[in-house]
């Protein structure tokens, strides 16, 4: 989706706002563009993000379900660029990228093929 259209306009949850917000209150110097794994599962980290994911326990669906994250938000999808994370710390970081620019490239850089008739 987000090489289709603004990832600005882009709506991930009914808590958009409020996700974005807490995230940036418990995480403001946190660089989302490139993340490493330690930045996300480091044990300060792991206790700072797991306080965070236990607020949206009631509020989004599958909270904890493992989802893939892009540690590189201008390379694609593969192995060495991918970690699991919880879903509502997907949702968190992407939510980031798209409101704050760093998911603009892949607009440019992986635009969405034609499909063949």
């Amino acid at each position: 989706m987000i090489s289709s259209i603004d990832p600005k306009a882009l709506r991930l949850t009914k808590v958009d706002d409020q996700l974005y917000k807490e995230f940036r209150e418990l995480f403001p110097e946190l660089d989302i563009k490139i993340l490493s794994e330690d930045s996300l599962k480091n044990p300060q980290a792991k206790e700072m993000w797991r306080k965070f994911c236990e607020n949206y326990k009631e509020i989004v669906d599958d909270y904890n379900l493992g989802s893939l994250i892009r540690l590189d938000s201008t390379k694609e999808y593969n192995q060495e660029n991918s970690i699991v994370v919880p879903r509502v710390q997907f949702l968190a970081l992407e939510l980031a990228r798209n409101r704050e620019g760093a998911n603009d490239s892949i607009r440019v850089n992986f635009k969405p093929k034609k499909l063949k008739s």
